[in-house]
């Protein structure tokens, strides 16, 4: 589907997010007739005061996080700020998808030179996880999918997410996230195939993919020694503390859970509807607080994502709506998060191809 910020005469080959709207089946003809062009061109509108207030309010946890580190500094409990701030620093990682999507900002440039700083600021490469973002969406659970690494195969069983969760907690898998950011290929585990998300790219996302690999390094070897030229080894440590840990540590857990949350313990996957999934965040208690630590920005609605890629975060929740008044929904992958989460814990399933070698 055309963005809406498009040039007049249509996407470029290999820059756009196709709409998720497989060949004919009993569901997939359900979500085809779903929505009209007509009827979906007011979900696609962008407003970019919308984004702004979505920037401050992740700004003010940011700030907020900071804070609480600081004022706690070598108490115990300064380890509840770096687990907020884990929590903001997701919140800016949604953004930065938002900005991959061009759904941050009207203005095309606003909204790439924006997507980039906050990637940066995080040691993403907003262009690459646009490349590698855009192969996810066009090949959902498909062999050229590098997120089945990340979500396929579950449930694994109780014993492995746990572990792979206190691995990420103590940033022993830090890098494997942030490879994975900058590009690195992903191993499907059935065919031991690489797969490397250049082929189904424009040669101009590739090269900015490139140059914004060279402006995230630069930035994080920057970043610490102007800290240091203004404040010393103290300084240093404030940094490294208030930013780079959480990063390490509180961050990655998150990611992890997060994309296993939309993606892990599917039950058919031929159908968008059922090969990805929308987790409540309203209702019960347990879906409000998870929600809030999980899912920013509406990016709960992840099954109408990936339906309809062009339609801004902010427009998700009226989407679900409609789509559940006409009955798309019924039977689609829409769950409370504590049925989520109790699905992808579950008892270890038999190997199918759908597995492959986990981040």
């Amino acid at each position: 589907m055309m963005q809406p910020d498009a040039p007049t005469h249509g996407p470029i080959v290999g820059e756009e997010f196709r709409d998720d709207l497989r060949p004919p089946g009993a569901l997939n003809a359900q979500a085809r007739k779903a929505l009209s062009a007509q009827e979906l061109q007011p979900f696609t509108q962008l407003d970019d005061m919308r984004s702004v207030g979505a920037m401050a309010q992740t700004g003010v946890l940011l700030a907020i996080a900071a804070a609480l580190i600081v004022g706690l500094w070598g108490s115990p409990w300064m380890l509840a700020g770096i687990a907020l701030m884990g929590v903001a620093q997701h919140s800016l990682f949604i953004l930065s998808h938002e900005a991959a999507h061009y759904r941050l900002l009207s203005h095309r440039g606003a909204n790439d030179l924006l997507g980039r700083l906050i990637g940066m600021s995080s040691g993403v490469s907003m262009c690459t996880y646009r490349v590698t973002h855009r192969l996810h969406h066009n090949n959902l659970y498909g062999s050229e999918d590098p997120d089945t690494a990340i979500h396929g195969g579950y449930p694994r069983g109780k014993t492995y997410l746990l572990r792979k969760l206190g691995q990420d907690i103590i940033g022993w898998n830090a890098w494997k996230t942030y490879a994975y950011f900058f590009g690195a290929p992903a191993i499907n585990e059935d065919t031991q195939r690489a797969i490397r998300p250049l082929n189904d790219t424009s040669p101009q996302l590739r090269k900015a993919a490139r140059q914004d690999r060279y402006f995230v390094v630069a930035a994080h070897i920057a970043m610490p020694l102007l800290a240091y030229a203004l404040a010393g080894w103290h300084g240093l440590a404030v940094y490294l503390v208030v930013w780079i840990v959480p990063l390490m540590t509180a961050l990655q857990p998150i990611l992890r859970l997060r994309a296993i949350c939309e993606h892990g313990a599917v039950h058919d996957l031929s159908s968008p509807l059922t090969a990805a999934r929308s987790n409540r965040t309203f209702g019960s208690l347990a879906n409000r607080v998870l929600g809030a630590l999980l899912f920013p920005h509406h990016v709960n609605y992840h099954l109408e994502h990936h339906l309809y890629p062009a339609v801004p975060h902010y427009h998700l929740p009226a989407l679900h709506r409609a789509l559940q008044a006409r009955g798309v929904l019924d039977g689609a992958e829409v769950r409370d998060i504590p049925d989520t989460l109790h699905l992808i814990f579950a008892p270890r399933k038999p190997k199918s191809s759908t597995g492959a070698a986990h981040a």
